[in-house]
C-alpha cells in the first residue's frame, strides 16, 4: 500500500476519535470488534450472492461481496492504526512475513 492509502486511515481514524463518544481503550475494542460485524456483512452478501438462504433467494450479487470484503480491509486497517502509530510499517512486516512463509 503506498502512503496516500495510509493517509486516508489516519484520517478516518482522526474522524472517529473526533466523532466518536467513545474513547481510550474501549474505542479501541470497539474498533477491533467492528471487524466482526464488517465480517458479518460479507457472509450474508455471499449467502446472498450463492442464492443459499432459500427464503430470500439472490438478495446480494457478487459486487457487494466485493464491497463487504473491502469494508472489512479498510475496518481492520483503521483498527490497527487505532491500536498503534506503526501500523503501516507492522503491516507490511506481517504480509512479507506471510508472503515469504507461503511462498518459499
Amino acid at each position: 500500500m503506498d502512503a496516500s492509502t495510509w493517509d486516508l486511515i489516519d484520517r478516518l481514524r482522526g474522524w472517529l476519535d473526533a466523532e466518536s463518544p467513545v474513547t481510550g481503550d474501549l474505542a479501541k475494542s470497539m474498533r477491533v470488534l467492528k471487524i466482526g460485524e464488517e465480517f458479518g456483512e460479507v457472509v450474508e452478501a455471499l449467502h446472498g450472492a450463492m442464492k443459499a438462504n432459500p427464503r430470500k433467494g439472490a438478495s446480494h450479487t457478487w459486487e457487494d461481496v466485493h464491497k463487504e470484503l473491502c469494508d472489512v480491509a479498510i475496518t481492520s486497517l483503521i483498527a490497527l492504526a487505532s491500536l498503534t502509530p506503526d501500523a503501516p510499517k507492522l503491516f507490511d512486516e506481517r504480509l512479507r512475513h506471510i508472503a515469504d512463509r507461503s511462498l518459499n
